[in-house]
């Protein structure tokens, strides 16, 4: 995966040269385990840009009904010109389960990254100054996420996994990307390829 190198310059090309202000949101999307919080941080680290992270808002047991509450506390006021503040979710104390912990607020900035699973569904695809589409194979997908949240995750990633393939089938993500990233090393026309 190349997301220090050109990729990041033509993706950080491709923000500047976008017309849709106050604010520039970069959408990093794609199925869990693909490598998108890698990229981000390169991305973000370029564009001197924050990112809002899709797991501050998702959990194991919802895997869409969040999206109202990171319209309503961060979209909103980023496109609005104003700081916006937010609920986490509290991952450590309450893994399974959807509890909220701490207020985070994110003071308004030019470009923002907002990176994780359908960070470009079709509900936010047109306020995106940039949608990437970051993905690897399922397997390898599954392997990465096992390898850091353990085998006793397994059933939650494989029903996660067809859940997030059931979503992106109907809303079209990928096909509406920018940019197209191929984390598995393997040769492939569309690896950080601008579409």
């Amino acid at each position: 995966m190349d997301a220090s190198g050109s990729l990041v310059e033509r993706i950080a090309a491709h923000v500047d040269a976008s017309p849709i202000r106050p604010v520039r949101i970069v959408g990093m999307d794609g199925p869990a385990g693909a490598g998108k919080s890698t990229v981000a941080r390169a991305v973000a680290e370029r564009l001197d840009a924050p990112v809002v992270e899709i797991d501050d808002f998702v959990s194991w047991g919802d895997f869409a009904g969040w999206w109202p509450r990171l319209e309503e506390q961060v979209l909103a006021p980023l496109l609005a010109g104003r700081d916006a503040r937010y609920q986490r979710r509290d991952w450590e104390g309450d893994e399974f389960g959807t509890a909220l912990g701490e207020w985070r607020v994110l003071p308004w900035a030019p470009i923002v990254v907002l990176e994780g699973v359908t960070s470009t569904r079709r509900a936010v695809a047109d306020r995106l100054a940039c949608r990437v589409w970051v993905d690897a194979p399922a397997e390898l997908r599954l392997a990465r996420g096992i390898a850091r949240d353990g085998e006793s995750h397994r059933p939650l990633w494989e029903r996660w996994q067809a859940e997030e393939a059931a979503f992106f089938a109907a809303d079209g993500a990928r096909e509406r990307a920018d940019f197209l990233l191929d984390t598995s090393g393997r040769p492939s026309t569309a690896d950080a390829g601008q579409r």
